[in-house]
């Protein structure tokens, strides 16, 4: 079940600068049954597209996983809350990791993941669905910032071997020979680079070293994975402690979602893809990537397949989705309802705009649309 690179590939590339270029439209269009809501605390900020939610089940909802979508659900549990009262969303964090395992073990009612189900944890979220297993349905599209703390470098480049080369300590000045070559007049000090990564399980981490072992040359010889690998290096607790310790710490580097680089006012580096020139790390161009992204999933499993190693215009290369992980079938019954209002929200049209302004992605409408007809087969 693969997106074809034709038709379809162009209507994704459509889909997807449409909802960038529309992040300030509210939603439109609604049943009886809705319920709107335009608190300007939904999305944080001044004001917030109206959401129209029709709202469903009471009680409180569990849910804990990926940090990197933590800005996103802030800003949906606000929306939602304001709309349906009658129903308390908690959302635990923890990294991605952490959310699968507690999905498989039946503590939450979904689970946020930046990388898909392995067959292992398939069979294992048997056990928790009872009558069905896990499926991956992409909901927040976002994209990997290389944050940096260098004083007097406002413009940094860098490209996938010599990344790999930093976050494995074979790089550990920042006027090294390869970082001076992808800089040419930036004057780059004498100083030593302290790079961090996660110390949790995380998909962020599952992404990054998927583009490691892509386009780094070879640099990097560790299979990518949720558990980080390379030597050398500090480590910090999810994407907000990673963002504090950059901020904090001089001649320092990591990785976050674009939304925690934004919220704390860090650098993000140009990436040098092979292309005519440096790829910046902006939603609209973390948007042409997702636009080429095939469905490797099958049935109502919804994986994405991501092209890491892009070298096409304007493609930024370091790209990331969070899952929403539910059941197929087997769900509880008294969370069921609730679940499959609150996802049909976040990926609504109106759900998807609220968190643009936050440094997320808006998904290709082609593919929300497949996320729209699926939720309600849920049982």
């Amino acid at each position: 079940m693969k997106l074809q690179r034709n038709g379809r590939t162009k209507a994704l590339a459509i889909g997807a600068m449409a909802l960038v270029g529309s992040l300030s439209l509210a939603a439109c269009g609604s049943d009886n049954n809705t319920t709107t809501s335009s608190d300007p605390k939904a999305s944080g900020s001044a004001a917030a597209p109206a959401a129209q939610i029709a709202c469903a089940g009471k009680g409180q909802l569990l849910a804990a996983g990926s940090t990197a979508q933590g800005n996103a659900i802030d800003v949906w549990k606000a929306a939602y809350g304001s709309a349906c009262s009658g129903t308390t969303i908690t959302y635990g964090g923890g990294g991605s990791g952490a959310g699968v395992q507690q999905f498989n073990q039946g503590k939450v009612s979904f689970a946020g993941s930046d990388s898909p189900l392995k067959p292992a944890e398939v069979d294992a979220s048997k056990a928790a669905c009872k009558t069905g297993q896990g499926i991956d349905l992409p909901m927040v599209g976002g994209l990997i910032s290389i944050v940096y703390n260098v004083d007097g470098v406002d413009n940094l480049v860098l490209d996938g071997p010599t990344l790999a080369k930093i976050f494995d300590s074979q790089i550990t000045k920042w006027n090294a020979p390869e970082i001076a070559k992808l800089n040419p007049g930036v004057n780059l000090p004498d100083a030593d680079i302290q790079a961090f990564h996660r110390s949790d399980d995380s998909g962020t981490t599952d992404n990054l070293t998927k583009y490691l072992s892509k386009a780094g040359g070879g640099a990097w010889s560790y299979p990518s994975g949720k558990t980080w690998a390379g030597k050398g290096g500090q480590s910090a607790n999810g994407s907000a402690g990673l963002a504090a310790q950059v901020k904090q710490v001089k001649n320092s580097i990591s990785y976050v979602e674009l939304s925690f680089a934004q919220t704390n006012s860090l650098k993000s580096a140009s990436i040098n893809t092979g292309a005519s020139k440096p790829v910046a790390a902006t939603a609209e161009n973390a948007a042409n990537t997702f636009a080429k992204a095939k469905v490797a999933g099958t049935g109502s499993d919804l994986a994405l397949e991501l092209d890491y190693a892009t070298k096409d215009e304007g493609s930024y290369p370091l790209v990331l989705v969070t899952y929403e992980i539910v059941c197929d079938k087997g769900n509880k019954a008294d969370t069921l309802d609730a679940v499959k209002s609150f996802l049909t929200y976040t990926i609504s049209d109106a759900g998807q705009q609220a968190i643009g302004s936050k440094g997320y992605v808006p998904l290709p409408k082609e593919l929300a649309s497949k996320v729209q007809q699926v939720i309600p087969t849920l049982a």
